[in-house]
């Protein structure tokens, strides 16, 4: 495009000053014009460069001699750059989004007042509060702030996020060049400084020195802002010497826990009185008495009293999973440090929590994660799963010498023979194939798990149950033998008989199963176009596998709104998979799918992965079924009370809910070969309106690690010993108890407590709970 050339626009007219407004409106008709220099002889004007948003994202050009007024550059966009050729008055960038902004002199107070984006440069020094406020969105860049002097009293104040650095270099104060209180209320973003200073809000921000990546980031940009300010000559002096050069980084919420703990009473003596009382800010112009009021009920007499409800409710995340994995639980170990007893504790609910947590998971822990509510990123397990493949197996239970056989070698039948095995019983799988692992070892593509996880996961089972590998499918005689030998029967042999679609040419489709291993054993190609029939996550997964295998259009039916969700639909829609429905299937033919509609959708390949059935051929007349279906009561206990049936046998379902089903059928045995009654019962899940996320930096898009992870949790309805409801009491009622080992309690002084609920409104973790007190009848 061809701009227009330099325009001048003088804040006079006729001897008279023009109004801000007019001034604007001048600006914003020439940037409308295809003016992108423009030269303000300014007479005191503010907002002079903001807001020019007609440019789009071409770059302006605003040039400011004479005497600027407030608020320059405000709400300027990134598309602009502002210089001002001499001093500058108050909240210079102020709400800025992106612009750059240099002063060739002094600014005077609210330098970068709550910017978000953009830099401002500064040749002199500033005044007070300078850069509050700040925020830092990560998608973008953070927001800088340079200054060659020094600054203002009670700089910093609130600062949420943003990069300052602070020369020192002929300060208007060389003995304290940070200003009188710095840093007050700083939460986010960090601070390079050079020269003398008088102290800093240490409850906020830690000193450092900084490290390599930060001397390395300082140093680059250094260069450019001298430059800008016209004051390369003082680039050696400035980073000559990397000692001169200081850190201020805001404290996350725990730091500043550990650095500052006060209680009500020390917080009224040490910061109330100082700042109201005798001496303070209105010290000398009022004497009302500040204390409380002198008469508030406690004991029987409260209107609320707080119950304190650790454990008493679920989290999400384990009330979510099928397999019943305590994930709180290990990030709470993860915490402590313990995390080889983190990692191990998988075992006791899953012989597979590599397999299954690391790599095939649909990970609906991650999906009801509390902190997905306010749009936190919720905790990703997979690393901790992964991490499972070293995992120790517990030591069972001394043996009761019981047998059970399990029919069906996948992983309902390793669950619940592998709690079986912890009990101290002894299971004994049957299996028709030699490998054990079911549809996992078989069909499920190494493009979703390398092999070897899985054989290193199933040698760990080989080497604590035995496997009987039948040589014929079983009948009805065997399996009569089968239960007469054994104390309990488990059937567990899946869904092996694909279902179909009778439309004409459905033996021209591939069935998923087929797919699979024919897949896995390298013995199919698909072409270039693949139309699945059935969009559920299966179909996902045949839709992903054959994009490995070469097709380049692929597309999946479905008669109504697909089931798929999570991992699996987004695997199919990273493949390019196009997703449609409803679509109705009439006649599969040479041409590809031909839709009821009239519509053929062309196909070198057609695959059905619909769903399949189980075999129940074996099964004596006696067991109950239902549609094909081995029919079970809650604890999966069939007709025949000796016998039990898990995971496809009783209902298509996922994975993690197979294996969920071997564990409670496995506790069911256990109670019944025992005596004891099973005390297994689900406890209600948090209400997540009580977990407080405030706490919680909504900036982390990503974990660097499971400790980082473990620290993130927000720990839904389990103490994380934060001492925060101790600490915030204001009649000091809470205590803390210690108990045996490492347990411990938080507790309310009845003849305390004033049920002011300052507990319940705290608790990061729901813990706190404020009910209607019910005095007794003695009560006056």
């Amino acid at each position: 495009m061809n701009y227009q050339p330099t325009i001048v626009i003088s804040g006079t007219e006729n001897g008279d000053r023009v109004d801000s407004r007019t001034l604007e409106e001048r600006i914003q008709q020439a940037v409308s014009k295809d003016h992108r220099t423009i030269e303000v002889r300014a007479c005191g004007q503010h907002g002079i460069g903001g807001r020019l948003w007609k440019a789009g994202k071409e770059p302006v050009n605003i040039h400011i001699t004479g005497a600027s007024g407030q608020r320059v550059g405000s709400m300027g966009f990134s598309n602009t750059c502002i210089e001002v050729m001499g001093p500058a008055s108050d909240d210079v960038g102020w709400l800025n989004a992106g612009a750059h902004i240099v002063v060739h002199g002094n600014a005077t107070n609210g330098v970068g007042n709550a910017m978000a984006q953009g830099k401002i440069y500064i040749a002199g020094n500033i005044g007070g509060r300078g850069m509050t406020m700040t925020k830092h969105n990560p998608r973008f860049d953070p927001p800088e702030l340079w200054v060659l002097g020094g600054v203002g009293d009670s700089f910093a104040e609130f600062m949420a996020g943003g990069i300052a650095v602070i020369c020192g270099y002929e300060a208007q104060n060389l003995d304290n060049i940070l200003g009188h209180r710095p840093c007050v209320g700083m939460v986010g973003g960090k601070i390079f400084f050079r020269g003398s200073y008088n102290g800093y809000s240490e409850r906020d921000v830690s000193l450092l020195s900084p490290d390599n990546d930060d001397w390395q980031w300082l140093t680059s940009n250094m260069g450019g802002f001298l430059d800008i300010i016209g004051r390369p000559n003082l680039l050696s002096e400035l980073v000559s010497d990397r000692s001169q050069w200081r850190l201020l980084i805001a404290r996350d919420l725990y730091e500043k826990q550990k650095k500052l703990k006060i209680d009500i009473h020390g917080f009224r003596r040490e910061v109330w009185n100082k700042e109201l009382g005798e001496g303070g800010l209105i010290g000398d112009i009022s004497t009302i008495g500040r204390s409380p009021v002198p008469v508030i009920t406690t004991g029987e007499l409260r209107r609320y009293i707080p119950v304190w409800e650790n454990h008493k409710y679920q989290p999400l995340c384990q009330y979510n999973c099928p397999m019943g994995i305590p994930v709180q639980k290990r990030w709470e170990l993860i915490r402590k440090g313990k995390i080889d007893e983190a990692v191990n504790l998988a075992l006791e609910y899953t012989p597979l929590p590599a397999t299954v947590c690391g790599y095939l998971c649909a990970q609906p822990c991650m999906e009801h994660c509390t902190r997905g509510r306010e749009n936190l990123e919720p905790l990703d397990v997979a690393p901790l799963g992964k991490a499972s493949l070293e995992a120790k197996a517990p030591e069972p239970a001394p043996s009761t010498g019981k047998r059970i056989a399990i029919i069906g070698g996948g992983p309902a039948g390793l669950s619940v023979a592998w709690q079986l095995w912890l009990k101290g019983h002894e299971p004994e799988v049957y299996e028709m194939s030699e490998r054990l692992g079911g549809k996992i070892a078989d069909v499920i593509p190494c493009s979703k798990i390398p092999d070897e996880i899985i054989e290193h996961e199933l040698k760990r089972i080989r080497g604590k149950i035995r496997h009987v590998h039948m040589k014929h499918p079983l009948g009805k005689d065997e399996f009569l033998k089968l239960k007469n030998k054994h104390d309990f029967l488990v059937i567990a042999t899946g869904a092996q008989k694909p279902i179909t679609i009778p439309v004409p040419g459905h033996e021209r489709t591939i069935l998923a199963l087929d797919f699979f291993r024919r897949s896995k054993a390298n013995q199919i190609k698909v072409g270039k176009r693949v139309v699945i029939i059935g969009a559920g996550n299966v179909g996902c997964d045949v839709a992903a596998e054959a994009a490995r295998l070469g097709a380049l259009d692929i597309t999946l039916i479905d008669i109504q709104e697909p089931a798929s969700f999570g991992k699996e639909r987004q695997s199919a829609e990273a493949a390019g998979a196009r997703i449609l429905w409803p679509r109705f299937t009439k006649a599969i033919t040479d041409e590809g799918v031909e839709l009821t509609d009239g519509e053929t959708l062309p196909a070198d390949t057609v695959i059905m992965p619909i769903g399949d059935q189980p075999d129940l051929s074996f099964l004596p007349d006696d067991v109950e079924t239902e549609r094909g279906f081995i029919v079970v009561d809650e604890q999966f206990q069939t007709s025949d009370p000796r016998i039990f049936a898990i995971g496809d046998t009783v209902k298509l379902g996922l994975l993690t809910e197979a294996i969920g089903a071997g564990r409670k059928a496995a506790a069911t045995i256990d109670s019944l070969l025992t005596g004891e009654k099973e005390t297994s019962a689900q406890l209600p899940q948090v209400d997540q309106t009580r977990v407080k996320l405030a706490y919680y930096d909504p900036r982390v898009l990503a974990f660097d690690d499971v400790s980082h992870c473990a620290e993130q949790c927000a720990s839904c309805g389990v103490c994380r010993d934060c001492s925060l409801c101790e600490t915030i009491c204001p009649q000091s009622a809470i205590s803390r108890n210690e108990l045996e080992g490492e347990d411990y309690e938080y507790v309310s002084d009845s003849n305390r407590c004033i049920g002011c609920g300052f507990c319940e409104g705290a608790c990061p973790c729901g813990i706190w709970r404020l009910v209607e007190n019910e005095p007794s009848e003695n009560a006056q």
